[in-house]
This record gives C-alpha cells, structure tokens and sequence, in this order.
C-alpha cells in the first residue's frame, strides 16, 4: 500500500481525489448561502441556516460512511452530526427566542472545531494548516457568539457559520487537489 493510498484510506475518499473535492463544493456553497443571507429576516434566516447546516451534515455522513478505518469514521460521522443536529434545531424552532438556539450553537461550532483539530493533527502534511485553521476559527466563532450572548443575534450565527463552512470546505478542496498533484510513492 503507498502512502497516498494509505492516506486516502483514512479519509475514506478511495483511489480517486473527486469525493474531497465534491465535499469542499459542497461545503463552499453551504458557507457562501449562509453568509450571503445573513442579513435576511430572522424567521427566513434561521431555516436557510438551519437547511444549509442540514445539507452539509448529510453530505458529510455519507462521506464518513466511505471510511475504511473506525477512527477516521467515527469522527468525520461526529463533525456531520454536530452540522446536523445544529441544522435541525434551526429548522424545528424558528420562531423560537434565539437565545437557546445560540448557546446550543455555539457549543456546536465549539465541539467541530475541536473536532478538526484532531484531524488537523492526524493529516498535518495534506494541508492540515487548513484544517487547524479552520478549527481554530469553529472554536472562536463559538466563543466569540456566546461572550456576545444574548446580544448576537441570528445574523451573527449566520457569519459565523458561513466562515466556518468556507474554510472547512477549502481544506477538502485543497486536500483533493493535492492529491490529484502527487503521484503515488512506492
């Protein structure tokens, strides 16, 4: 087995860069919707944040279940499900006061960063500073929402979430990339 394979393996994507690349797509597209909207009424606000994050866990769960190994599995179907979960409150409560949504969204953003910090970690060389990065910023947006708490509105969780999709979705798309550069080591 070569490295690239190996490494591929872990991620769960196979021979073939295309599923990383679709994913950072997907991630990309979710964070530019999100921030691009929000400004919007907070009713219509909380339910396109809530159907992005719903549309980008799923994404990612399904991806997770290409993981050949339980450790790369187990934490990739953790990240979709914190975008899920968080997803689907949005969507169940729009109406509901924002301040439960936002603390409970801002332990989200807290648990993924953590999240990809740990992958950052594991897949340093195939720009994990992308990851670490994007980490950093999950883990500070959910700080910088809950200092601001009850003060932050749906807006911020809006801002939030895009940056955090946009520089998640960048990683994926940069390790695709990078596979499809390097050739396969004996």
């Amino acid at each position: 087995m070569t490295l690239t394979s190996a490494s591929n393996a872990r991620l769960g994507i196979g021979g073939s860069p295309w599923g990383a690349i679709w994913l950072g797509g997907v991630l990309i597209l979710a964070g530019l919707f999100v921030v691009g909207d929000a400004v919007a009424a907070k009713t219509a606000s909380t339910i396109l944040f809530g159907l992005a994050l719903l549309a980008a866990g799923s994404f990612e769960i399904v991806h997770a279940f290409c993981a050949p190994q339980w450790g790369a599995f187990f934490l990739r179907l953790l990240l979709g499900l914190f975008y899920v979960i968080s997803g689907a409150m949005l969507t169940a409560y729009p109406l509901a006061s924002s301040s439960g949504l936002t603390i409970a969204f801002a332990a989200a953003l807290i648990a993924s960063g953590v999240v990809r910090l740990c992958l950052a970690r594991e897949y340093w060389q195939r720009h994990g500073a992308w990851l670490l990065s994007s980490g950093l910023v999950g883990i500070l947006a959910g700080c910088i929402v809950l200092l601001k708490w009850p003060i932050a509105g749906v807006w911020a969780l809006g801002l939030v979430v895009g940056i955090d999709l946009l520089l998640h979705g960048a990683w994926w798309i940069m390790f695709g990339l990078s596979l499809r550069q390097r050739p396969a080591r004996p």
